[in-house]
């Protein structure tokens, strides 16, 4: 598959800015799991969520995706950790828009799902989609999850119950994947 080159760091202080900025962006957060809380995130609040991720307290293993320049462009994460059954969910955001459509986004889902099998060693990797998001969906599709099922009315967005996909992809199907990529 002919993804572009990125690379997944640890966030740090310096991202702040950037992920502020794109936080003021309704385009990049309609459908963030919380948009109703940008704005007003204050780039106080920024500090403090990246900080959080930084110390490993709010149980997301958060990573900032790079170009191969070294541009910020977005974060990846998973969080929802159930060590029992061994699964994660994960989220993605480009929010660097001039990088939309052009398969970064693609390139940093498969770069964490080789830390979410490989390093974390888990056997499922899950995601949520708000059932408007068609690219999403699109994209995720191409990336090899599976659609497991409609959740109904699974979301407050702006005032009014929307309906989320939930979608999978299991560590056999990854390993199929990843020995093509």
């Amino acid at each position: 598959m002919n993804v572009p080159i990125v690379q997944l760091r640890e966030l740090t202080l310096d991202d702040v800015e950037e992920r502020y900025q794109w936080s003021l962006d309704k385009e990049v957060t309609n459908h963030l799991v919380v948009p109703d809380q940008y704005p007003p995130f204050t780039r106080e609040d920024t500090k403090k969520w990246i900080e959080a991720c930084i110390n490993r307290k709010n149980g997301y293993e958060q990573r900032a995706i790079t170009t191969e320049n070294g541009i910020h462009i977005g974060w990846v994460d998973l969080k929802n950790f159930d060590k029992t059954n061994k699964n994660a969910e994960l989220g993605i955001a480009i929010g660097n828009k001039e990088y939309w459509g052009k398969g970064y986004g693609l390139a940093g889902l498969y770069s964490m799902l080789h830390l979410a099998f490989i390093e974390f060693e888990l056997e499922k990797v899950w995601l949520r989609v708000d059932e408007d998001n068609f690219q999403a969906r699109k994209s995720y599709e191409k990336a090899g999850f599976v659609c497991e099922g409609l959740m109904r009315n699974d979301r407050l967005r702006q005032g009014k119950f929307i309906h989320r996909y939930r979608y999978s992809m299991l560590r056999e199907e990854y390993e199929s994947i990843d020995s093509s990529l």
